[in-house]
């Protein structure tokens, strides 16, 4: 009896052990399970500070908008299964420089010593200066840009020079600085065609002291990248022809009859150009080519409204402004608003009395106060608002008055005409002059020297 008691005894304690282990066993691995859950959610919230396109960008619009993992993605099979009147929404963002916007504004122009946009085109046919590099010597020229590939007779395009006003000093265009001013940098260009010339033109005139198995090129994409390896650079292009989410976001198929955009969102675009340091932007040619259907975030899938071009662009401007007001910092990243790029459509405007475009044309406008009907001074206006509200996180490259004087400076005839030209057309080469693009070498590598300028 006072053995089995003693078993007993000696039992109790250490099932009271064991019962006790198991209690912080189980403790800690619910501590455990807990800490990890508030690692994750540290984690996760730390990557949607870093990928904004996890959040939900336009609850400033629309309060009650639906995640953004459940939204379609605009693509070129998307269809409006019904169209409404413009129910007279718009984009709405805080403009932080509000406070201060006059004062700088104000500051701006007391430093402003001489406007490098106001000038004239010069003729420089010395071998040393212009043109700045050579068509052939680019691996990566664009058969839509090579207009003496294409068989243009004439090369004085590729020798003016932009000479602002005195007592302006435009910087001479140095490659190695502008390496090591990118340095471990990123630099992005997005927007559309004109502005893939414009890289096309950088890339072009970078390539050429890169060794050739130091430097690579990524195919054609989205996002298309160039890259020197010794810099640990890269010079890219993000084909985003109306900055917001669109329908014509396919950087080869984006031919459509109905263009449709999300004019409240940004993200698809910003996911891949928040992390650049340097950001040159454009958009404006593809707001001229009629009405533009719009699809809100937070309606039924499907559902369109109508808006003008014109209307569009602000929201799609306003939108993009949002964006950059909330992520950029000025003293760690530099973004620049490229203005529109005029077109040489109609021959009479410079030569009253002629039935043509640029077709021919061999020398630049000399009239300074010359301006054509491709570029829209309301249009103008409405971007100088937005940039304005914007202070110093955007610069802007005026390129409007500089390229309006180039009615030489366009492809014409000679470049790749990726559609079948008939016999008729063929006949009559005005009838299919590209007047809207640009030659390179030509007025796109003054566009990246005002860059350089800037930088």
């Amino acid at each position: 009896m006072s053995q089995r008691w003693s078993r007993k005894k000696s039992r109790l304690p250490l099932a009271g052990l064991l019962f006790m282990l198991a209690l912080a066993v189980t403790f800690m691995v619910l501590y455990n399970e807990r800490s990890i859950q508030q690692i994750h959610l540290h984690h996760n919230t730390n990557r949607e500070q870093d990928l904004p396109q996890t959040s939900t960008f336009t609850s400033f619009v629309h309060p009650n908008l639906p995640p953004r993992n459940n939204l379609e993605v605009l693509d070129r099979y998307s269809r409006c299964n019904s169209t409404n009147e413009y129910s007279g929404k718009k984009i709405g963002w805080v403009d932080q420089m509000s406070g201060q916007r006059s004062d700088f504004v104000a500051a701006a122009a007391k430093e402003e010593i001489c406007d490098v946009f106001s000038g004239k085109w010069v003729f420089d046919n010395s071998s040393s200066s212009y043109p700045l590099h050579k068509e052939s010597d680019c691996p990566y020229m664009s058969d839509q840009l090579a207009c003496q590939k294409h068989g243009r007779p004439d090369l004085e395009y590729q020798h003016w020079r932009w000479q602002p006003h005195p007592p302006c000093n435009f910087k001479r265009w140095n490659v190695t600085e502008m390496w090591e001013m990118l340095r471990g940098k990123r630099l992005m260009f997005v927007g559309d065609s004109l502005n893939r010339g414009q890289w096309i033109s950088m890339v072009c005139l970078l390539q050429s002291v890169i060794p050739r198995d130091k430097q690579s090129m990524s195919p054609n994409a989205h996002l298309t990248i160039f890259r020197a390896e010794d810099y640990n650079a890269t010079v890219e292009f993000l084909w985003a022809p109306l900055l917001v989410e669109s329908n014509s976001d396919d950087p080869v198929n984006h031919r459509l009859d109905e263009r449709i955009i999300r004019p409240d969102s940004v993200l698809k675009h910003a996911s891949k150009w928040q992390h650049a340091d340097i950001l040159i932007f454009n958009t404006y040619l593809w707001w001229r080519q009629g009405p533009v259907k719009i699809q809100w975030s937070s309606e039924e899938k499907g559902s369109c409204e109508e808006v003008n071009g014109a209307e569009g662009m602000e929201m799609a401007m306003n939108a993009w402004a949002h964006w950059i007001s909330n992520n950029v910092d000025p003293n760690t990243k530099r973004v620049f608003f490229v203005t529109m790029s005029p077109t040489h459509q109609w021959s009479r405007e410079w030569n009253p009395g002629s039935e043509g475009n640029c077709y021919g044309e061999k020398k630049p406008i000399e009239d300074e106060t010359y301006w054509g009907s491709g570029s829209d001074i309301p249009t103008m206006r409405m971007v100088e608002r937005v940039l304005r509200g914007l202070g110093p996180k955007v610069s802007v490259i005026n390129i409007t008055q500089l390229s309006e004087y180039r009615k030489d400076g366009h492809p014409s005839v000679y470049r790749k005409f990726w559609e079948p030209l008939n016999d008729d057309r063929l006949k009559n080469p005005a009838s299919y002059s590209d007047c809207i693009h640009w030659c390179v070498p030509g007025v796109p590598d003054v566009w990246n020297q005002l860059l350089f300028q800037f930088l």
